[in-house]
Parts: structure tokens; C-alpha cells; sequence
């Protein structure tokens, strides 16, 4: 999944900050943006570990245009991390889908694209999304 972060630009005094919004707790920084981001990608599972062992729900990531407005975070610049969120979903299941073979090879290109670990990812993925607008 893909979460909106928001960049705090830091100076020579300051360190680069990162916040991802819809992971409650999700705050970091580091001295270049790859250390930061690096950072956010490790405190992104670190939180969302502890979401689930306290019993709550992996949030699922909203739109940055959601947060842009949002007093917090005037001023960042944005950007998207992504998470996989399998681990944290509970145990796999598997199951057969019949799918159309031209949506399946779009599928496998967009997986092969876009570096996503596998084409059911990708599916789990598309339906928490789809499910989230419901």
C-alpha cells in the first residue's frame, strides 16, 4: 500500500522530518531524505505492529490531498512510501479467482512496473482499497 507522508524540509541546523499521517504515532527524521525515509519506512511497521498488537485495525491510507489542508503539516512537502501490509492482515488464505487472461496479463505487467511483491498482493491490495470507499 501506498501512505502519503509529509516532508518537513529541514536546513543545516535541522534534521529532514517525515509524518505519515494515517498511521497514528508515525514520526521521524534523519539528516538526509534517505536516512528520513528509510526511517519512516521502519517506523511505519514498528507502529503498525503495535496497532495490531493492541488489537486494532491497520489503517488504510487515504488520499495526501486529505491531509494537505490540514493545519499540521502546512508547508511540508508530500510524497508516497509504500508498506507492505500483509504481514499485519492476519493468516493468508488462498483461493481461486477466474479472472479474464487480458486482466490478468495487466495485472502482471502493472506488478512487474511498479516492483510489487506479487500479483496477489496487488489483488489483496486493490481490494482493501476498493473496500475502504465503501
Amino acid at each position: 500500500m501506498q501512505y502519503p507522508i509529509a516532508i518537513e524540509w529541514g536546513d543545516d541546523a535541522t534534521a529532514i522530518g517525515i509524518h505519515i499521517p494515517d498511521i497514528p504515532g508515525a514520526v521521524t527524521a534523519g539528516d538526509t531524505f534517505e536516512e528520513a525515509y528509510n526511517a519512516a519506512v521502519e517506523i511505519a511497521h514498528i507502529m503498525l505492529e503495535e496497532l495490531i498488537s493492541g488489537g486494532q485495525s491497520v489503517p488504510i491510507p487515504t488520499s495526501a490531498k486529505v491531509h494537505h489542508d490540514h493545519p499540521d503539516y502546512a508547508g511540508m512537502g508530500w510524497g508516497m512510501l509504500e508498506i507492505d501490509i500483509t504481514p499485519y492482515l492476519g493468516k493468508t488464505e488462498k483461493v481461486n479467482v477466474t479472472l479474464p487472461g487480458f486482466v490478468i496479463q495487466r495485472i502482471d505487467k502493472y506488478v512487474r512496473d511498479h516492483n510489487i511483491k506479487s500479483r496477489s498482493s496487488f489483488l489483496a491490495d486493490a481490494a482493501l482499497e476498493k473496500l475502504t470507499r465503501i
